[in-house]
């Protein structure tokens, strides 16, 4: 499988455009005409932005990684800053690392014994952020605490990198911020909820991404969905393809899954849903799984 190497990939640069168009429609005159629409306008941005930034540090659009990182300045979700996402997300990327609580920066499992530690109010509220609907209401709020923390002490620690990605992350929120303040007519307390509101939606995408299994082959999805979800998402549902070959831009996934359809799923074992339909159906309610890791020793 030959990775994409063209200099500029026009159907993820016009992909851009439109983003932030739809961003600006839903945080001005959508707002205006009437404020549901606005707000799902921007919640809708919001998320396919994020997409965007995952193809960015892929390498796309730009040959050139500067160029490509500048298209996603602007910190449209707010919370999490693009560079500390994709040295987190890159690092996940080694794959026989998949959903181990220590060395996976992605992972939703704990060590076993970490679990046990925590006190029974937590260890429910965990549960329930294992199911569907409590990882859309409640995951946002979870994973934010979880790694603002970690961040916070990390630079109290000395750690310049992530300082320094800290630095250039609030700088693209000044720029989110000039707009609202300036700008759009969506408030600022509407514009957090339309934050929130998008990494729910994003929360759906990574709820089953991956699996504990013995194998690392084993790990990695693949939801045949082809709706609005699929498109927000940039095909990453089809995310045993992705890791197979990381560099493949979102718009030859869906081709490049096609014409090797058996060979995925054989190699991801079968771990495969027919679309997100049959994910909420499965597992709005019920936890796809425990929070320890059910194949992990526990570390003393």
């Amino acid at each position: 499988m030959r990775d994409d190497t063209t200099e500029v990939e026009w159907p993820t640069l016009a992909l851009m455009v439109g983003c932030y168009a739809a961003w600006a429609a839903g945080t001005t005159f959508a707002w205006d005409l009437w404020a549901p629409l606005g707000l799902v306008l921007t919640v809708l941005a919001i998320v396919l932005h994020s997409s965007l930034q995952h193809e960015v540090l892929h390498g796309h659009p730009f040959a050139n990684a500067a160029a490509s990182d500048a298209t996603v300045f602007p910190a449209l979700g707010l919370v999490y800053p693009y560079r500390r996402f994709r040295d987190t997300h890159l690092a996940h990327h080694m794959d026989e690392r998949l959903t181990d609580p220590y060395d996976d920066p992605e992972s939703n499992y704990l060590d076993p014994a970490v679990w046990e530690r925590l006190p029974r109010p937590v260890q429910k509220l965990l549960r329930l952020n294992n199911t569907l609907l409590g990882r859309m209401a409640l995951g946002p709020a979870i994973g934010a605490v979880v790694f603002l923390r970690a961040d916070w002490r990390a630079i109290m620690a000395g750690d310049a990198r992530i300082r320094t990605d800290w630095l250039l992350h609030l700088g693209g929120v000044a720029l989110v911020l000039a707009w609202l303040m300036g700008v759009a007519a969506m408030p600022v307390w509407a514009y957090l909820l339309a934050a929130y509101l998008a990494m729910s939606v994003l929360k759906i995408r990574t709820f089953l991404e991956h699996r504990a299994h013995e194998r690392a082959r084993g790990r990695t999805v693949i939801v045949e969905d082809k709706g609005l979800l699929a498109f927000l998402f940039l095909n990453n549902n089809l995310h045993v393809v992705h890791h197979t070959h990381p560099k493949v831009t979102w718009y030859r996934l869906p081709a490049v899954y096609a014409a090797r359809r058996d060979f995925y799923l054989t190699k991801n074992d079968g771990y495969r849903y027919a679309s997100y339909a049959e994910v909420f159906a499965k597992h709005f309610w019920r936890a796809k799984d425990p929070v320890p890791h059910p194949l992990m020793l526990p570390r003393k």
